[in-house]
């Protein structure tokens, strides 16, 4: 997510808005396919948490191995989805700005090819998570950032000699900054004393159908959660950009702002999938549904935290990516209603990663296709389409959407624990 920030202060501070919105753009489409990989990645986490709370090591080394070579399968098939189809995708989406689509192409291309180190990152990421180890993986990203955004401001500027690279510049750094940090997670994980214990079956050898069909089961409708979600959201944005650039450039920003409140609660959903693993393998129920109920009350302290921010700051936000007048006014009231759906997104990405934890995704899924595409994006665009309210009505959708798929998931988590 900082990434994706990032790219974003650095063009619109020293690109202009038209590049701003090209990024907006390109994100929108390539995420979509990001959070399928991502989804796919997480498979092996709660499996993980589950063999290393009944000691069953060996199973974890074996875990590893069949998750890292679907996971750079599926890096390979998005970044040949994202080369062949980003130029046909992008020409048929009725933007208002033929420049901002010519913009956005180049960049989603280099985006593409950074899908296949990111996947082999989030491997290895996941399988330390599994066991525990989250700090690593958080010291690699902050510095992996550090360098993002020194690379993306040289390159973009043109400093040191560097030719001048536009919004390449900042497609070539990300390239870079998520090949090192892949190199980095996966040496650590493979050389640290802490995993010697877990990978004596990593190895060719105990790659196999049945545990990658596994992996498959549980990661597919976990892409396939997120993809629901982050397609519509991605949804709205190609909506904005038919109405206009400016409104197109202020939802990125408020939705990037959104989206790094979002990242925060996802680290406790990552933890709620983590101990719900580990008290579902071992059978302690109670336990289970305590640790779950403490995540939902960390989640509703944190976002309504980042909700009173949102509210006080929304007029001084937005100078954080960019110094356009209009864009900044826009933005300012999109903020009024990221504050308003902060609970409703911390709740439902907690949600997911207990029943996660769990073993439960089918169900889960299913809910997150009906919150976004049956109710959040066809409101969305009946109120800034037909009824003229431009990009605010368009976050109405996205508001109820989250609101429908909270409460969805919290009754699905009732029904299962108590039973």
């Amino acid at each position: 997510m900082m990434v994706q920030i990032s790219d974003s202060v650095v063009v619109g501070h020293w690109a202009g808005t038209l590049t701003l919105a090209a990024v907006s753009l390109a994100n929108a489409v390539f995420v979509i396919m990001l959070v399928m990989g991502l989804g796919m990645s997480y498979a092996i986490t709660p499996l993980v948490a589950q063999q290393h709370s009944q000691e069953n090591y060996d199973e974890c080394g074996r875990l590893l191995i069949n998750s890292l070579l679907i996971n750079v399968i599926t890096g390979i098939l998005l970044l040949v989805t994202v080369y062949l189809g980003s130029a046909y995708l992008l020409d048929h989406l009725n933007q208002s700005s033929a420049e901002v689509v010519k913009e956005a192409k180049p960049f989603l291309n280099l985006l593409g090819i950074s899908v296949v180190p990111l996947m082999v990152f989030m491997t290895f990421k996941q399988f330390a998570e599994g066991l525990g180890f989250t700090r690593q993986a958080m010291n690699i990203s902050i510095w992996g950032n550090i360098l993002n955004i020194c690379l993306g401001v040289i390159f973009v500027k043109g400093l040191f000699g560097v030719t001048p690279m536009g919004i390449r510049g900042v497609g070539y750094s990300t390239l870079i900054d998520r090949c090192l940090m892949a190199t980095v997670m996966s040496f650590y994980v493979l050389r640290s004393p802490r995993f010697k214990a877990y990978l004596h079956q990593f190895g060719t050898k105990s790659i196999d159908r049945a545990r990658s069909w596994m992996l498959l089961k549980m990661g597919a409708p976990v892409g396939m959660q997120y993809t629901f979600e982050v397609s519509a959201f991605a949804g709205a944005n190609f909506i904005i950009g038919a109405i206009s650039p400016i409104q197109q450039a202020a939802h990125q920003v408020a939705i990037t702002l959104a989206s790094f409140t979002y990242m925060m609660a996802t680290g406790i959903s990552a933890a709620a999938t983590i101990k719900s693993g580990n008290h579902y393998g071992i059978k302690n129920f109670p336990l289970l549904r305590q640790s779950a109920i403490s995540s939902y009350h960390l989640v509703i302290v944190l976002m309504s935290v980042t909700a009173i921010l949102f509210t006080l700051g929304n007029a001084y936000l937005p100078y954080i990516f960019t110094t356009d007048k209009a864009v900044i006014g826009f933005a300012a009231q999109l903020l009024i209603l990221a504050a308003f759906f902060q609970l409703f997104d911390g709740t439902q990405v907690v949600g997911l990663g207990i029943l996660r934890g769990m073993g439960d995704v089918k169900y889960p899924t299913a809910i997150t296709f009906l919150a976004y595409w049956i109710v959040g994006l066809p409101i969305g665009y009946l109120c800034g389409i037909h009824f003229k309210l431009g990009a605010i009505g368009v976050w109405y959708g996205l508001v109820l959407g989250l609101m429908v798929s909270s409460i969805l998931l919290f009754v699905r988590f009732q029904f299962i624990s108590k039973r």
